[in-house]
């Protein structure tokens, strides 16, 4: 239904508003208290039979355009308007534009909402989603992220995810839980309870499950939606009794979502926190013994997911003090992480081959790199150096003419070029490359649209906590540049412009540095910083982290 414009009274006064009948009470309630003052929380919009509440159906409301509600409760102080007129892109001339593009937009924390600002933000680290949202009809949640995304991609300003929030917490209860021991600034006014980012990950996630598939380039999905092909793995659990060798071994398969990295006393990086997770011992009952037994349990990706979600268990229950507790220790997490020890035995010998030769490539494309820049150098100097006074020329080194010589001073000299010819152009090689490693892919793994072909995974984003309780504290999202910026019509820094380089190339190669969103504020967080999210105190510790596999081009 459309919407249409009502009457609400408060205080003697009439203001005139929309209302969508599509969208939640809670909405309607929202732009009420825009107009009158009245907090939510103490407004009671009059309804034939009673109150209007959040979750309100409108339908069997019944409004009609024209309709007046009486509005009850004590106004409070107005919201504020933004400090600078919100300007959307279509409104703005190119420098403008160029300024805004430049950075991302936060998110205003609505009281106790910094897990779900963290969560959104992170997710956008995954422009396949935001495919997939925009292909599809879709309800509920889903829609709700799609609206959100599209909102925030046309201003300027932190954006308030109202909508978004309201949604959720229709979906899930759970965030709806109130704490009315830490209300707001009315004596016994209750306040929304602090919730777990990574739960909150593992719900939108789980929501996510309704958003169509993305077609392969052979036009196939297989009939999996997004979550499945580009999220979700597949464990293979084996279960051996240690107290009957003669028992045979059990073993089962399940979906996943997330890798878990156990955080004990001595856990000092996320490979062995991973690995700890998969190989555990466990009390089960024996059925050849007839009684309980200790069995040894071994878990192993059969599949892994184009985006690998690592869960760092840094909370854990403590029965001492009958609430969980933060573990502090500090665990080293990498940018680039070779997945390969985490997978069965069967998909290792298919990912090996691409994953060797994906890596040996990677050592050419940086040798090629330096070549550029330091012949790109050398011939500034060069011609910078023949100005000299009365026409005399300053003698200098010559500049290298062929790739082998400007590799000379390498660690691999000339290893990554042609020995006897000058640099291609860099599209040249990567089209090269790309036929090299795809004739490399197993044929079951080219069917499997969205999975990891090689293993070897980018660091992309993070959700932090800050703080030493579980359900207190301060979450927040960082996402690497390159993946907003990654698509921008700028020259590489290998030397490729951008009219012959492919699509997939135009990225910054030497911008790892990256954004950080603390609700509303937006700011930049240099590569080198990342070491301080490693944990050991009350600081922000890596909490949910998201790992893109490498491309092969």
């Amino acid at each position: 239904m459309a919407p249409f414009e009502v009457h609400i009274k408060h205080a003697g006064k009439v203001h005139d508003l929309q209302l969508d009948p599509d969208l939640p009470a809670s909405i309607f309630k929202d732009a009420v208290y825009q107009v009158t003052g009245v907090p939510p929380d103490r407004m009671k919009v009059m309804i034939k039979g009673g109150v209007l509440k959040d979750d309100t159906d409108w339908k069997k409301v019944g409004p009609k355009a024209g309709q007046t509600f009486m509005v009850i409760g004590a106004a409070g102080e107005l919201p504020k308007p933004p400090s600078k007129p919100i300007v959307f892109l279509e409104d703005m001339d190119d420098a403008e534009l160029a300024e805004a593009l430049a950075k991302p937009v936060g998110l205003r924390n609505m009281g106790n909402t910094c897990y779900m600002n963290a969560t959104i933000q992170a997710m956008r680290a995954i422009p396949e989603l935001q495919t997939a949202l925009g292909a599809s009809t879709l309800t509920s949640l889903p829609k709700a992220m799609r609206s959100l995304y599209t909102d925030m991609s046309r201003t300027t300003e932190p954006f308030t995810p109202m909508n978004f929030l309201t949604i959720l917490r229709q979906v899930v209860p759970q965030f709806a839980e109130v704490d009315r021991s830490k209300g707001g600034p009315m004596a016994g006014m209750a306040g929304y309870a602090q919730q777990d980012a990574e739960e909150c990950w593992g719900q939108i996630t789980n929501a996510l499950k309704v958003v169509p598939g993305i077609s392969s380039p052979s036009g196939s999905s297989a009939g999996k939606n997004f979550v499945e092909q580009f999220m979700m793995g597949e464990m293979r659990r084996e279960l051996k009794c240690d107290e009957a060798a003669d028992e045979a071994p059990s073993v089962s398969t399940e979906k996943v979502l997330k890798v878990e990295c156990n955080i004990s006393i001595s856990t000092n990086y996320m490979h062995s926190g991973i690995m700890n997770a998969l190989d555990q011992k466990v009390e089960k009952n024996s059925p050849s013994l007839g009684r309980e037994a200790v069995y040894s349990q071994k878990s192993r990706l059969s599949r892994l997911p184009s985006y690998l979600t690592v869960h760092m268990v840094r909370f854990a229950w403590r029965r001492d003090i009958g609430k969980k507790a933060k573990i502090m220790r500090k665990v080293k997490f990498p940018t680039e992480f070779d997945a390969l020890d985490l997978v069965t035995d069967e998909l290792k010998s298919k990912i090996t081959p691409v994953s060797r030769r994906l890596k040996e490539i990677e050592k050419e494309r940086d040798e090629r790199r330096k070549v550029r820049k330091r012949t790109k150098g050398a011939q500034g100097g060069s011609s910078s150096a023949g100005n000299g006074k009365d026409g005399d020329v300053e003698m200098t080194d010559a500049a290298p003419t062929t790739a082998q010589e400007a590799a000379a001073d390498g660690d691999d000299k000339g290893k990554a070029v042609e020995s006897s010819v000058e640099l291609l152009d860099e599209a040249v090689y990567r089209e090269r490359e790309l036929k090299e490693l795809e004739a490399l892919v197993d044929t079951d793994l080219k069917a499997d649209h969205g999975c990891s072909v090689n293993a070897l995974y980018d660091l992309v984003a993070i959700v932090t906590h800050k703080g030493a309780a579980a359900d207190a504290g301060h979450y927040i999202g960082f996402v690497k540049k390159s993946v907003f910026h990654g698509s921008s019509a700028r020259k590489l820094s290998d030397g490729a412009s951008s009219s012959t380089a492919a699509p997939a190339l135009l990225i910054d190669e030497d911008d790892e540095d990256w954004y950080k969103f603390d609700d509303d504020k937006v700011s930049i967080f240099p590569k080198e910083k990342l070491t301080t999210l490693d944990g050991g105190g009350e600081d922000s510790s890596a909490y949910v982290l998201l790992y893109k596999s490498k491309s092969l081009v």
